[in-house]
């Protein structure tokens, strides 16, 4: 076959630079918007916030050659070098800090040669008046703070060692997960480490604190939580009752439970409630607090009687362009000497743009959302109505992936509480009449229900289909199951007290 050229007309969709921007803006959660924005500051010297402007006298045109790629000078740069200056100028303040943290800070200084275990850092003003525990807490892991226990208990070399190899094998609830023999065959063979020492090891770990910190059990746990309690006749009863027929409690199978203990009603709930007061999870209050902050895109407020979405001024970035640089971009633009400023300011313009755009979208979507769920925000969760992300698509003609973006990571302020703007669509139930309830809703009725039931006889699942029924909602049991574990509600047997 002959090599030969063909021409062929085809049509495809091209996705241009400000178009793949504007959906990467319309993804983005607030907090990351905010982010790719301060990218762009850095990056594009045209670009700047409108509250951090600052009147600066424009740059010459020796600078503007000067500038090595063309490139304008940068007024944070400038004003960088200014604070230098005048911070080296004036060093009267840092000499006096410093001379009063030396008159200070012999004590300090031999309290941490000890190898003492604080390391929170003190306010040098002497103002700070907060907990020093809770800093301790937030800052120090529980493998650290046993490890720096074990240092003050007088163990040999070798027992110290197995004791801190133990304390690494813990989870974040402070369980041991692995067997003594597994942990064994991981330490080298040469050290012949025999189960007796890594039992003597553990032991050591159960007299640490928190209490209850090294078991290989629940039951474990809360026994050496009870053994450290003084000797009294309740103790030696909750003693038993979790060596022995803990499962019977977690089944609140109380009528076994007092033929086995051979106490009356009082006394299993006095036993009950010691137990209960225990820490099933003493490693929890080391583990690292991951802190999630939300900032609502949409503020909802009632207007004459009308609900009304506006855009959180706290969210929205205010950003223009430069006019200092633009106009002597303009003025050189003319000499034929712009050099790569012109993308610069293009891109500039392209994102202030996009970022307008964006919250014009949300601010659409979430109206649109307030007019159809005007119910819930009058009278709660139970008035949710169904709503699909087709029916916003078609109200606002839209696409129904624009919508999912639009609604993912976007949050709603209302006197009601914060929503994710997901929040308010959901699938729905059929009534005897034709209609349809809100999954939501339903949840929130059998919330209602549990809340309010007698706790010696609780609801069943069957009981409360049978309730929703007689209202005229239509729902299954498995689904009434479903819903309830989803908002973890434990089953009957399970919320049935003394």
């Amino acid at each position: 076959m002959k090599p030969s050229l063909q021409l062929k007309l085809s049509q495809h969709l091209a996705l241009t630079p400000q178009l793949q921007q504007s959906i990467k803006l319309l993804q983005l959660s607030t907090l990351e918007l905010n982010q790719e924005i301060e990218h762009y500051l850095l990056e594009n010297p045209l670009l700047e916030r409108e509250d951090d402007y600052e009147p600066s006298p424009p740059p010459t045109d020796a600078g503007f050659a000067d500038a090595p790629g063309g490139a304008l000078p940068n007024d944070r740069d400038e004003a960088d070098a200014r604070g230098e200056r005048e911070e080296a100028a004036d060093p009267g303040d840092s000499n006096e800090f410093s001379a009063e943290n030396n008159a200070e800070g012999s004590l300090d200084d031999g309290w941490f040669a000890e190898g003492s275990y604080p390391s929170g850092s003190r306010d040098n003003d002497g103002d700070d008046e907060g907990d020093g525990q809770d800093i301790q807490a937030a800052t120090t892991s529980l493998k650290e703070h046993l490890t720096w226990q074990l240092g003050l208990i007088p163990l040999s070399d070798r027992d110290r060692s197995l004791a801190c190899f133990l304390v690494e094998a813990l989870d974040d609830d402070g369980y041991l997960d692995q067997s003594l023999e597994e942990l064994g065959e991981a330490l080298p063979a040469e050290l012949e480490v025999e189960p007796e020492e890594l039992e003597i090891a553990l032991k050591h770990i159960h007299n640490l604190e928190p209490t209850g910190v090294g078991a290989r059990s629940p039951q474990e746990c809360l026994a050496l939580q009870l053994k450290a309690r003084p000797a009294e006749p309740l103790r030696n009863l909750a003693l038993t009752l979790v060596e022995k027929y803990l499962d019977l409690l977690a089944s609140r199978d109380f009528t076994r439970l007092k033929r086995q203990l051979g106490c009356d009603d009082d006394t299993l709930k006095a036993v009950q409630t010691l137990i209960m007061g225990l820490n099933p999870r003493p490693g929890a209050q080391y583990a690292p607090l991951e802190t999630r902050y939300i900032v609502p895109d949409v503020i909802v407020r009632k207007v004459r009687n009308q609900w009304v979405a506006s855009i959180n001024p706290d969210a929205f970035p205010r950003l223009r362009v430069n006019r200092l640089y633009a106009d002597l971009l303009q003025k050189h633009r003319t000499r034929g000497d712009g050099g790569g400023m012109s993308g610069q300011l293009q891109e500039a313009r392209w994102l202030i743009k996009n970022v307008q755009q964006r919250f014009d979208t949300i601010l659409r979507v979430s109206q649109a959302i307030v007019d159809r769920q005007r119910a819930f925000f009058d009278h709660g969760e139970v008035a949710m109505r169904p709503l699909v992300l087709r029916e916003i698509a078609e109200i606002l003609d839209l696409h129904e992936s624009t919508v999912s973006r639009v609604t993912t990571q976007k949050y709603m302020a209302s006197p009601r509480g914060i929503f994710e703007l997901k929040y308010f669509f959901g699938s729905h139930v059929a009534t005897d009449t034709g209609g349809a309830c809100s999954a939501t809703a339903i949840r929130a009725l059998i919330k209602q229900l549990v809340g309010s039931e007698n706790a010696k006889k609780p609801l069943s699942d069957n009981q409360i289909a049978d309730i929703l029924g007689q209202q005229g909602i239509v729902v299954a049991r498995r689904t009434i199951a479903k819903y309830r574990e989803g908002m973890g509600i434990p089953a009957a047997n399970l919320r049935k007290s003394l």
